[in-house]
């Protein structure tokens, strides 16, 4: 058994350092802070020898060691240190990762990086990381670290080591792993789990005839065909070890067998028996039972290529065999601009994953982290959300129907496939993301005569989509085969429908009876996606997809319904901002250069801003809003010409449901983004990016964000430093106390849970005890206890003349948190006042009777009823509430006139009932609206 080496605990300058190399420094010396030693990090270039081809030729890999020298954590005794491996992307090399394994040495960890065989300065042919070929050279770099002094060793030959990839990178982990147990841990990132699936996905659960195997899927024919093109290109590289004599131009440096399989599928557009078990060969899927090492998968929302059902499927295979499994779904993938994987994508999280289980530092825990996008109706703000583990959802079924109710729909596809739906361009990045956001992108997805739709009704409440959305049909062909492409579109109030992520299942049936129906169910894409409240879901299934290979000859489906509706999975997951459990977003320390520095960071931008002058009736307001506007590109109006103001001494609650507006009013009010019109003013000053004011301001917007390395303290330490004031002014102990951590302040913030993390959030933002404060959604991820102590440090905090602005979309919150409030909604102001006057007002009051209520509502309304009662009713717990102007005395007579025991009277409204007053039951609520019901 072994036992892990207990890390040092890094200095805060060492730390802050590599975060700045993380971000891109990609220097070979981590240079320190305030006069700190430097973490230097030496390299090595090497020339590995590993197995020949199968020709007999002999084969050499270009390799780099990447090692910290002496003082970076992570060392036992004798000097020895865990080994992290970097397995590059197809195409690439281990140049693609210098200034990413210069970050993890730095870390403490030996860093081995190198170009796979067929790529790059190495040699050999391309395999598709086959195990008798790129898995076995993982081995032999396994025990090329296993020979060296400075790295950890389990046993004799077995050094202590982790493999982190991306794309065929993160396949090698996979497998590397599966076949050598001498992996400790794997970080697999937007990868396949089986790659017949990736290059000809089947998506149909159902279908095939009695007694066959489901048919081979359809050949994604553009990603395939870059797939190709990318080895070719290495092949005709005259730099490279490619341009050695003997490399046929034909096939670059795919390996003959591989090539002539890849001619035959991309002739035919169909796989035979050969391509199959080559391509399930080189796949994780057939070996997950093998592997025992504790694995982080990362996979892309953006990504055609390896989608998150390949992720899903490897994360279900590890979690049923007793693997240690955690999942994050990232805002990115090979359909991203871009398809380098960022710090906070890959480095990140892995080195929270490789600390744990190669170091025995804090347990990142196998939580399921999750980001949304924003939707392309409504804000343009994306959340993360965090769920406890991966595989937990619960289902909503909607109904659906066609344009003509349940009837079948004819389809069309044309012959020679033309035209062709288009919904994504492979290897573009996301080039029809911006046609799609605003609808147009619909006319180029769902061509006419091509497509069958089917249509939810709009929904009542917001729905977030995580995971495949289910259907079944009924599909009718001509001809004894079917190909079929299905889609769920995002459709808005106004019918401008979108395809979140542009992302298609395609559907081959084989087998058929021309003119017979067969019944299948089909798995939708898989993604994560929110419909808001007033938005409908849509399927689309068309006969083409320009993205695939499809049929070239004429044929006609008819497709119907064969079940209740669409079914739609989600998750019970708690939103976590901007950060999620293993990869912080340092937003907060971004907000804090723009609140705090300002002034400095315009010096460093050459040029001294010049202050506007003050506004004099406003000097002594900390907060005024006048006719604030952000309207977005499509044309959506999240805020929509607002104003108001937060007096001294205020707790203001800025009130209203998801997508009212809030956030982006927040972001607004410190200069995050730009307003479209109207201003803002600060204690009299107008706000604008890095205005000197901001100065004066304390923020927690989106969520907190931190260095993960650094103790709850240092994170404190490092913010204020940052902005360059005087530590004495930081008032730190105080605001320790408010985080109310404990001797978790001393831990890395890493360890810590989403609440302990929104905890420190708020106390970084009340660091310098600024007069405004302002706080979006700050109760999230607090238990009931903590949300009790927060509402009475904000109005301590506001006692003193300072002032807090608290946005949340929990009315009963905010009623006993806040003083005043700010009611938006669809992005206008439709209320604004003291909290205790708006639950106060006369118009309703409650009275609770002995007996039977219903006496007291005809007393109160029949012959003898005081007058000014406009309407008396039993409301769901037994309190009558009586509407008008009748004077509360007067009520309470009448009814102990007619014989009916008064218990109680009250008079308050509580703010869910004024609110619902205001917007009703999905109604729109207009500023006129806010004005009736002042009055």
């Amino acid at each position: 058994m072994r036992r892990p080496a207990r890390p040092r605990r890094a200095v805060l300058a060492a730390a802050l350092a590599a975060a700045l190399v993380v971000a891109g420094a990609g220097t070979a010396a981590v240079t320190g802070l305030g006069g700190e030693d430097a973490v230097a990090v030496d390299e090595q270039e090497l020339e590995v020898p590993v197995g020949p081809e199968p020709s007999g030729e002999r084969v050499s890999l270009d390799v780099s060691v990447f090692a910290p020298e002496e003082g970076a954590p992570g060392a036992d005794d004798e000097g020895r240190r865990a080994a992290v491996l970097l397995a590059h992307g197809f195409g690439g090399s281990k140049d693609d990762l210098a200034a990413q394994a210069r970050s993890v040495a730095a870390e403490g960890y030996v860093v081995l990086t190198w170009t796979a065989r067929g790529f790059g300065d190495s040699g050999g042919l391309i395999h598709l990381d086959s195990p008798d070929y790129e898995v076995a050279d993982a081995s032999r770099l396994l025990d090329l670290l296993a020979e060296r002094d400075d790295v950890l060793l389990d046993a004799a030959g077995d050094a202590r080591a982790g493999i982190a990839g991306g794309s065929y990178g993160g396949a090698l982990a996979l497998m590397a792993a599966a076949y050598d147990g001498r992996v400790d841990a794997i970080v697999p990132a937007i990868t396949w789990h089986d790659l017949s699936q990736g290059l000809f996905p089947q998506r149909a659960l159902s279908g095939s005839a009695a007694g066959e195997a489901p048919a081979p899927g359809v050949l994604k024919q553009r990603w395939a065909s870059l797939f190709f093109a990318s080895g070719l290109a290495a092949g005709l590289d005259p730099s490279a070890a490619s341009a050695a004599p003997g490399v046929d131009p034909q096939c670059g440096r795919f390996a003959p067998r591989v090539c002539r399989l890849y001619d035959e599928a991309a002739t035919t557009g169909r796989p035979d028996e050969a391509v199959l078990r080559l391509l399930r060969r080189s796949s994780p899927a057939p070996v997950l039972d093998r592997i025992g090492a504790p694995t982080l998968l990362v996979q892309g929302l953006q990504d055609s290529l390896f989608g998150l059902d390949q992720a899903d499927a490897t994360a279900r295979g590890l979690a049923a065999g007793g693997t240690p499994v955690a999942v994050r779904w990232i805002d990115g993938g090979h359909d991203a601009s871009g398809t380098a994987l960022s710090a906070d994508d890959l480095v990140d999280p892995a080195l929270a994953w490789f600390d744990h289980h190669l170091r025995g530092g804090p347990d990142p825990g196998e939580a399921f982290d999750l980001s949304l996008p924003a939707s392309p109706f409504g804000e343009e703000e994306a959340e993360q959300l965090t769920a406890p583990a991966y595989g937990e959802e619960t289902t909503t079924t909607l109904p659906l129907a066609g344009a003509r109710g349940d009837g079948p729909q004819p389809l069309l596809s044309p012959p020679g496939g033309e035209p062709a739906a288009l919904t994504s361009l492979p290897g573009t990045g996301p080039l029809l993301g911006a046609a799609g956001s605003t609808g147009a992108g619909y006319a180029l997805g769902a061509l006419p005569g091509e497509s069958a739709v089917f249509d939810t009704p709009a929904l009542d409440e917001p729905l977030t989509v995580v995971g495949s959305p289910r259907v079944r049909l009924s599909v009718v062909s001509s001809t004894t085969d079917a190909t079929l492409f299905a889609s769920a579109w995002v459709v808005s109030a106004d019918g401008a429908a979108t395809l979140p992520r542009q992302l298609v299942s395609p559907v081959r049936l084989e087998g058929l009876t021309p003119g017979r129906p067969r019944e299948v169910e089909v798995a939708l894409p898989t993604s994560a996606y929110r419909v808001e409240a007033g938005q409908s879901l849509r399927v689309v299934v068309s006969s083409t997809d320009a993205a695939y290979a499809v049929p070239q000859d004429r044929r006609t489906y008819v497709v119907s319904l064969a079940g209740d509706g669409v079914v739609v999975p989600s998750v019970d997951a708690e939103r976590t901002a901007g950060t999620g459990g293993l990869a912080p977003t340092p937003l907060v320390v971004a907000v804090g250069l723009l609140l705090l520095g300002a002034a400095a960071l315009a010096l460093l931008a050459g040029r001294r801003r010049r202050e506007a002058p003050v506004v004099a009736e406003l000097a002594d307001v900390p907060l005024a809003v006048d006719g604030l506007v952000k309207q977005y590109s499509n044309g959506f109006r999240a805020v929509d010409g607002t104003s108001w103001r937060a007096e001294r001494g205020q707790v203001v609650g800025l009130l209203g449901p998801n997508g009212a507006g809030k956030t982006t009013t927040m972001r607004m009010l410190v200069g995050l983004i730009r307003a479209d019109g109207g201003s803002v003013h600060v204690l009299g000053h107008r706000v604008t990016a890095g205005a000197p004011v901001l100065a004066r301001v304390g923020a927690l917007i989106e969520g907190p964000g931190f260095l993960p390395h650094l103790s709850g303290r240092d994170n404190l330490l490092a913010y204020w430093a940052a902005t360059g004031n005087d530590p004495a002014a930081a008032h730190l102990e105080e605001t320790l106390a408010i985080a109310d951590l404990g001797v978790a302040a001393e831990r890395p913030v890493r360890s810590y849970s989403q609440g302990m993390r929104q905890r420190l959030g708020i106390a970084q933002a009340m660091l310098g005890l600024p007069e405004l404060l302002l706080l979006d959604e700050p109760t999230n991820g607090l238990d009931p206890p903590q949300i009790r102590n927060l509402r009475g440090v904000l109005a301590r905090y506001a006692t003193g003349g300072r002032t807090v602005v608290v946005s949340s979309h929990l009315l009963s919150e905010v009623e006993q948190t806040c003083s005043h409030v700010v009611v938006m909604h669809r992005g206008r102001v439709v209320l604004e006042g003291a909290v205790a006057d708006l639950v106060d007002r006369s118009g309703s009051t409650l009275v609770t009777v002995e007996g039977d209520p219903a006496r007291a509502v005809e007393a109160l309304t029949g012959p003898g009823g005081p007058g000014g009662v406009e309407q008396a009713a039993v409301e769901p717990d037994g309190r009558v509430r009586v509407v008008g102007t009748a004077p509360r005395p007067a009520l309470v007579a009448r009814l102990v006139e007619a014989g009916v025991p008064v218990a109680a009277v009250d008079g308050r409204r509580h703010l869910e009932e004024v609110f619902m007053s205001l917007v009703g039951e999905g109604q729109p609520a207009q500023v006129a609206d806010a004005g009736e019901a002042r009055r």
